[in-house]
């Protein structure tokens, strides 16, 4: 078992969840099953998939579940890059988030290669 409450990636993810409840909070009302969901979706399965990783009994399953969230999390960058193209924000509001995304997608890598080194 590891211990991800003390894991710096997992409270990054736990903000950047944050931050983007609070952008889409100004999406469109008729995005609310759409974009918004799938948003919010995305952000809580990052830290949510750290956790549920870190309260497996092996490195092999850790690992597995910090794969789901790096791929929960290119794709909620994808979603944030189809909301500036669709004007639903800008880039004014997004340059933060699009950097906490860029860095935790490399310390979830950082952490999978620690764990399982072949997976490079």
């Amino acid at each position: 078992m590891h211990n991800y409450k003390e894991l710096f990636v997992w409270k990054k993810a736990i903000k950047l969840c944050a931050y983007i409840y609070k952008l889409t909070a100004d999406f469109p009302n008729e995005e609310r099953f759409g974009l918004i969901s799938q948003m919010r979706r995305a952000s809580i399965s990052v830290p949510s998939n750290i956790a549920e990783g870190g309260g497996r009994r092996t490195n092999n399953e850790f690992v597995h579940f910090l794969g789901v969230a790096h791929g929960s999390i290119c794709e909620l960058e994808t979603q944030l890059y189809v909301s500036l193209e669709l004007k639903f924000t800008e880039y004014n509001k997004t340059d933060f988030i699009i950097s906490e995304i860029s860095e935790i997608q490399k310390m979830l890598y950082a952490l999978i290669l620690k764990f399982d080194p072949k997976s490079n």
